[in-house]
């Protein structure tokens, strides 16, 4: 006959001291090991993401050790380029005085210009003097 205070004892499966049947405490022993395989992929799967950002991290320091290495290469490249031309101009300019001084004291007006007050000279004692003095005669 039923009570009515719950299901009849008959019906109902054994019921431990705390409350709980076998069955619960398979579940949640169960539930446990379910839990603690979980537990024990996500730290797997976190060991495989750190080591991934660890091979990123790795990959970027070599990527700035890259840049660093082409910033020197062309750095150098770069100075030297600025220095030869420097000594480049330096030389054209040297030369192309020497060239034009050489020029002028040959084929220029100067040289005509010093022919005739040395023919002018040989008649006037006073521009003679004065040519003289100058190293032009």
């Amino acid at each position: 006959m039923p009570s009515d205070f719950g299901p009849d004892p008959g019906s109902a499966p054994a019921l431990a001291a705390d409350g709980f049947t076998q069955q619960d405490r398979d579940l949640l022993i169960e539930l446990k090991i379910r839990v603690a395989q979980f537990e024990k992929r996500m730290d797997e799967r976190f060991e495989q993401v750190d080591k991934r950002f660890e091979q990123v991290n790795n990959r970027f320091a070599d990527m700035f050790n890259y840049f660093y290495i082409l910033t020197g290469i062309f750095t150098t490249i770069m100075a030297a380029n600025i220095g030869f031309a420097f000594w480049d101009r330096r030389i054209i300019i040297r030369q192309a005085r020497k060239e034009g001084v050489e020029f002028i004291e040959q084929e220029g007006m100067t040289r005509r210009m010093l022919q005739a007050l040395r023919t002018a000279a040989q008649e006037d004692e006073a521009l003679a003097k004065a040519m003289r003095s100058f190293n032009l005669l």
